[in-house]
């Protein structure tokens, strides 16, 4: 189940994240593992996916630590799938939260 929930919010945190900043993929996955668990192999057919669907674009930066590094940043379409996700969990989250409403984690 936290498989399907993980997998299913991925893009949207991805989405958020880049609203911020732009950021390379290890520098994503080691972002969103300080909240969700995540391998590095999950991010980069997930940006390769984004990528193609126009969400976000990249561009090759050199870097001072060594080789040069992808960038991504968000597309117009891609805020404004980030505002259209948001408005849905936030709507969803808050309806999981009344069906457990009084439910106490033993």
């Amino acid at each position: 189940m936290i498989t399907q929930l993980k997998k299913g919010t991925l893009s949207m945190c991805v989405l958020a994240i880049l609203s911020r900043n732009d950021r390379y993929g290890y520098e994503l996955v080691s972002l969103i593992s300080q909240n969700i668990e995540l391998s590095v192999g999950t991010i980069y057919p997930l940006l390769s996916r984004m990528r193609r669907e126009g969400l976000i674009e990249s561009e090759t930066r050199d870097s001072p630590d060594g080789p040069s590094r992808k960038y991504y940043h968000l597309t117009e379409l891609g805020k404004t799938e980030l505002m259209e996700s948001v408005a849905a969990w936030r709507k969803f989250s808050d309806g999981i939260e009344q069906i457990l409403g009084g439910i106490e984690n033993e």
